[in-house]
């Protein structure tokens, strides 16, 4: 299967691309979001020929971390889907996301279809929302269940934890997920890892496979991103 991919960027002199610092010893990030905090939702989403592309898609994915810059792009684009009966998935991003941007987080809520996070983005959220549970597979359950304006789509939330299960809770039932077995000594670098596990579970969802499915192809793009240095891939995927 192959994908064509169409890219509409917004000009800045004023800011570098984002980078990130690491600390090799441990999972420590430091992040510049630079230019991305150039965004303008006039000179760019409201633009006619680039909201046409909006109006053309079906399914939608938006960072976290787009909530710090636009919120009102990404309520936008929530809405638009919401109304039309399409796909809009949402990730938590960064813990700090749910600490501080609280409110434009909860605004959008009511629209995501799909949500996706890790263990850490997930304890924050419930602590934020006051779930009163440490518990992963509660906390899941509890985010799905939070109020939805398109009842036609049932919230999906996915929460991955390195290592450990892969957890999903939809309306009937929250399931674990094995990860692939991993040799240690084959990690080189974490960086990008739930990035690549949501890239490869909507390159399903795309093509409207199961969620079983598409979870399979997150895992397979993860465990193949952290045996690369950045956020790198082969010429050639073995995914079968």
């Amino acid at each position: 299967m192959w994908m064509l991919i169409t890219t509409n960027r917004m000009s800045s002199q004023q800011e570098l691309v984002l980078h990130a610092s690491l600390v090799a010893t441990g999972q420590s990030l430091v992040a510049n979001l630079a230019a991305a905090n150039c965004y303008k939702k006039e000179k760019h989403l409201d633009m006619e020929k680039n909201w046409m592309l909006v109006e053309k898609a079906r399914v939608y994915y938006i960072a976290g971390f787009f909530l710090t810059v636009s919120p009102e792009s990404v309520l936008k684009v929530a809405q638009h889907a919401s109304a039309n009966n399409r796909i809009f998935t949402l990730n938590l991003s960064a813990p700090f996301i749910s600490q501080f941007y609280k409110e434009p987080l909860m605004k959008i809520m009511p629209y995501v279809d799909i949500l996706f996070g890790n263990e850490t983005e997930a304890a924050t959220f419930a602590r934020e929302q006051g779930f009163e549970t440490e518990d992963i597979k509660e906390i899941a359950k509890k985010t799905q269940a939070l109020p939805k304006v398109n009842s036609k789509r049932q919230r999906v939330v996915i929460f991955t934890q390195g290592s450990d299960d892969t957890i999903m809770a939809t309306e009937s039932e929250v399931t674990a997920f094995a990860v692939l077995d991993q040799d240690q000594e084959e990690i080189i670098d974490t960086n990008g890892a739930g990035d690549a596990f949501v890239g490869g579970f909507l390159s399903q969802l795309v093509y409207d496979k199961p969620l079983t499915e598409c979870i399979r192809a997150g895992h397979y793009a993860a465990s193949v991103i952290i045996r690369r240095t950045g956020c790198t891939f082969p010429e050639k995927p073995d995914f079968h």
